[in-house]
Parts: structure tokens; sequence; C-alpha cells
């Protein structure tokens, strides 16, 4: 296996890890659900990571993901007020 990889299949470990750990479980223990517009930005996330080789796709992939990630936090942020 090449190196890179592994990076790649090492970070994706780690960042569905940290995703299950903060988002999915509350500290009391009762799991949370991610809204539709989150669950398409981590999907364009994780596939940005998988397609990072190709550095116009991943980059592509994973910028799409974060600006649906930020208008995801925009509409909560604005439900609150």
């Amino acid at each position: 296996m090449n190196s890179s990889i592994i990076y790649i299949l090492i970070a994706t470990v780690v960042f569905a890890a940290i995703t299950i750990y903060f988002f999915l479980i509350k500290p009391g223990g009762q799991p949370r659900k991610l809204s539709p517009l989150a669950s398409l930005a981590f999907a364009f996330i994780v596939a940005g990571i998988f397609f990072g080789e190709k550095q116009w796709l991943g980059y592509g992939l994973m910028g799409t993901g974060v600006l649906l990630a930020i208008a995801d936090i925009a509409v909560k942020y604005r439900g609150m007020h």
C-alpha cells in the first residue's frame, strides 16, 4: 500500500470517530440526530478525503462540505433567535 493511502485511511477513521463522539452522543448519553444539511456536508467532506489524490476534486468536495456546514450553522443560529 502507498503511504498516502494509509494516511487517508487514518484520517478518515479519526474524523469518523470524532464525529461520532462529539455530534452523535450527548454528554448525558442521549444520541442526537444530524440535520440533513449537516449529513450532506459530512458526506462531501468524507468524499473529499477519499478523492484527495486528485487535488482539484478533493479540495472542491471538501470546500463544498465546509460551505454546507457553515450554512447549517447559520440556519440553526437563526432558528434560535
